[in-house]
This record gives C-alpha cells, sequence and structure tokens, in this order.
C-alpha cells in the first residue's frame, strides 16, 4: 500500500538571498517576519507530527521561502540539526530544501546529506538570459545546469521550480526553458505564474506601465501547455501557482496577475475539456452521449463553475449529454460509450498526443 505523504512546512526568511529579485518579497511571501530558531523547528514539527497518523505516512520537513543554501553554514546546520534529531527517532523520513542554482557547490552539498536532507529544489525561473537579467535573478543558465549536476552526483532528488509571465518572458522562451529543463532529468518541477506582489520593484513597474501581468487566461493555457511537456516526459509537476495563505490573495499582498486558490484545478479541468472534445470528435456527431468517470476526477472534468459542461453544450449539437461518476473506471480516465462500444482516453494518452 502506498504510503500517504505529508509536508511540514518551515519558512525561512528572505536572510539568505544574496540577490532582490523584482518579482519578490520573502517576507510576504512566507509571511515570516522573525528569523527561525530551532526551537521553533522543534515545535512546528511536534505539532505537525501531532495531527498526522502514526502509520501509513511518508513525512518530510521542507525548509522553504528563503534560499536555504545561502545563509551562513553554520545557521544551516542548526535548523537542519533540529530536524535530523526526528529522522534519527524514526518520526520524519526526510528533509527537503529550496535554494538557487548559484548555491550550489560541493562542501554545501556533503553537509546536507549528513543531516538527511533527501530533495533540493532550485528556483531557476527561466533558462533565457535575458529575463534573468531583467529579473534581477544574479544566476546564469549555466549555473543551472551545473548546479544539477552536482546534485545528481551527491545523489539528491532535484527539483526545478520555473516562473512564466515575469518581465521579458513571452511563451516561446517559457515552453525554451520547460524543454532545457527536461533535458536536465529533474525529478519534481513547479510552476509559476508570475505575480505582482506589495513591496516588490516588480510592483513599481506595473504601477508605472513598464510590466503588464498575464491574464488568467493566459497562465492557464501556458502551464497547460508546460505541465504536458514535463508530465509527458516523466516529471512530476507537484504544483502549479502560489499557495493561497491569508495574505497572499488579491487585495492583500497580491497587487495583481494571475492569481486563484485552485490554479492546479483550472489547468486540469483544461486538460479534461481538451480529452472531452477529443472523444467527442471520435464520437462523429451523435445525438445521444455518456461519459464515464472515476469520482475523484469528476470535479476537473466538469470543471470551474461547470465550465467545460457550459463549453461542450455552445459547441457541440448533442441532445443528450449524461456524465456518470464509476469507480471502476481507472483515475485520470475518460470512457465514452457509442451504444455498446465504447472509447478510453487517460491523461497518459492525451499526453502523448498533445506533446508531439
Amino acid at each position: 500500500m502506498n504510503k500517504k505523504r505529508y509536508i511540514i512546512p518551515i519558512f525561512v526568511p528572505h536572510k539568505g538571498c544574496p540577490h532582490d529579485c523584482i518579482f519578490c518579497n520573502q517576507k510576504k511571501i512566507t509571511g515570516q517576519l522573525e528569523e527561525v530558531t530551532t526551537g521553533d523547528v522543534n515545535t512546528k514539527i511536534k505539532d505537525y507530527l501531532n495531527t498526522i497518523p502514526d502509520s501509513g505516512s511518508q513525512i518530510e520537513v521542507a525548509f522553504y521561502g528563503g534560499s536555504f543554501t545561502a545563509i551562513p553554514l553554520e545557521y544551516q546546520e542548526k535548523l537542519l540539526k533540529a530536524a535530523f534529531m526526528f529522522i534519527k527517532a524514526g518520526r520524519i523520513d526526510g528533509i527537503r530544501v529550496s535554494t538557487r542554482p548559484d548555491c550550489i557547490d560541493e562542501r554545501i552539498m556533503a553537509n546536507l546529506k549528513k543531516y538527511g536532507v533527501k530533495t533540493v529544489e532550485l528556483g531557476v525561473q527561466s533558462m533565457d538570459a535575458e529575463v534573468l537579467k531583467l529579473c534581477n535573478r544574479g544566476h546564469s543558465p549555466e549555473d543551472v545546469v551545473n548546479a544539477v549536476w552536482i546534485l545528481k552526483e551527491f545523489g539528491f532528488s532535484v527539483g526545478v521550480q520555473m516562473m512564466i509571465g515575469l518581465p521579458g518572458d513571452n511563451e516561446e522562451k517559457a515552453v525554451k526553458t520547460a524543454k532545457e529543463l527536461i533535458r536536465l532529468k529533474p525529478d519534481i518541477a513547479r510552476i509559476y505564474p508570475a505575480l505582482i506582489i506589495k513591496n516588490t520593484y516588480m510592483e513599481k513597474m506595473y504601477i508605472r506601465g513598464e510590466y503588464k501581468p498575464m491574464t488568467i487566461d493566459a497562465a492557464v493555457e501556458l502551464s497547460k501547455k508546460l505541465l504536458i511537456l514535463f508530465e509527458s516526459n516523466g516529471i512530476n509537476v507537484i504544483r502549479i501557482g502560489l499557495q493561497p495563505t491569508e495574505n497572499i490573495n488579491l487585495g492583500k499582498d497580491v497587487v495583481a496577475g494571475p492569481f486563484h486558490p485552485s490554479m492546479r484545478h483550472l489547468v486540469e479541468s483544461l486538460i479534461y475539456r481538451d480529452m472531452m472534445v477529443h472523444l467527442l470528435k471520435m464520437a462523429g456527431g451523435r445525438k445521444e452521449i455518456t461519459l464515464r468517470v472515476n469520482p475523484r476526477n469528476i470535479s476537473e472534468l466538469i470543471g470551474h463553475k461547470k465550465s467545460n459542461i457550459d463549453f461542450v453544450k455552445s459547441n457541440f449539437f448533442i441532445d443528450k449529454f449524461e456524465i456518470f461518476q464509476d469507480k471502476s473506471v481507472e483515475p485520470d480516465t475518460l470512457v465514452l460509450f457509442l451504444g455498446e462500444k465504447y472509447i478510453i482516453m487517460s491523461k497518459k494518452d492525451y499526453y502523448s498526443i498533445s506533446s508531439k
């Protein structure tokens, strides 16, 4: 039986990052204003463990927020050691950290390995040199390649995080970034549509009319294309869109941009719409259509506010359109019934068709 995965997030302040990226205000994004102490780490882990089942769970502590490997090594060790005690006690399974591509070297990696870190996620953002320069990232595409190589040499699971819609970015550059990252063969990826956060340089650019964020529709459509690219190449996309919090919401610290509390759901719903359209075209103009789907996928099939159902009714001349939840249908699969015959399409089938 597969174990259910749990992440215990510990947000480290902006202290470690040597650059002020134009889109970034880590204090706003993480909600973390004070320096994290070893006591904070202990308390946070214990509090989370009290809510997680003792058996059938795979638990990781994740140091998010700032660039973890850019903070002083002594401070890194204190935080890691506090979490490592729970690994030694058999209460958690591992640690993951997020950092910058230019803050990776053999000494730092050896230290992470010593304290049970299993996964390192790199904030790549883009593999386009112009976009990186305009965003004041302070690292190059070559730094990304070198960092991934070092991480793999040390046996870490590698994650990459990319942003879309940054100044100087466009769909062509974003797709190229995804393809270059795929060639590096990371284990996981995240896709973040760029948001305008309060008290960032990008907010000033927006106010002056020098920067226009993506629309939500454009961000969803491009995220869909990137998701297909990654997933069809065996790279699991574990998140799309910044996680909403009390402050990370429109009208709070998000000034503008393609923010939605369920960005992944919007993207997945668009994929299910495409799958449904593909099947309906294969149905050859039939007037009565029956679709079956696993209950866990019914929300994505119907779409946000029933958008997929409305789309089908508006674009296909169907007299009777029925959708049934069926536990016997494999997850991530649609079954179209045509009388006694039926057509099956899985998301993997769709990815294969769409990525050609």
